[in-house]
């Protein structure tokens, strides 16, 4: 009887290990579909949050940390980090987008294009 419990043993496991792959894969699957999505949401996500704070802090006149609460809730995923010498934001949503906002003189605070922020990495 003992013997017949360890045979089963080993199939209950390699049953585990199907179904685990078989989940590992469905996820993978659904990640890879909704890849583009997530992107766009992230990269909208990090416009938003460069262009707000850029704006309470350069037009508002607030510290960084008191801007940060001006933010929609569901933007905790977004860093922010300041640039004081340019007067720009950087926003960035980690492996998925990257934005900045600089304060324009008589402009406000702007998104800069994707070629003014490669030219100050």
């Amino acid at each position: 009887m003992a013997t017949g419990k360890m045979g089963a043993m080993p199939g209950r496991h390699g049953r585990l290990k199907w179904v685990a792959l078989a989940l590992l894969a469905i996820a993978l699957a659904a990640l890879a579909w909704y890849w583009p999505a997530l992107r766009a949401y992230s990269q909208t996500g990090a416009a938003y949050s460069a262009r707000v704070v850029c704006s309470c802090r350069y037009i508002g006149g607030r510290e960084l940390g008191d801007c940060e609460k001006d933010l929609e809730p569901g933007m905790e995923v977004v860093s922010l980090s300041e640039a004081a010498d340019a007067k720009r934001i950087d926003a960035t949503v980690p492996l998925m987008a990257a934005e900045s906002a600089e304060y324009r003189e008589g402009w406000g605070c702007v998104l800069m294009t994707p070629k003014e922020r490669e030219a100050i990495r």
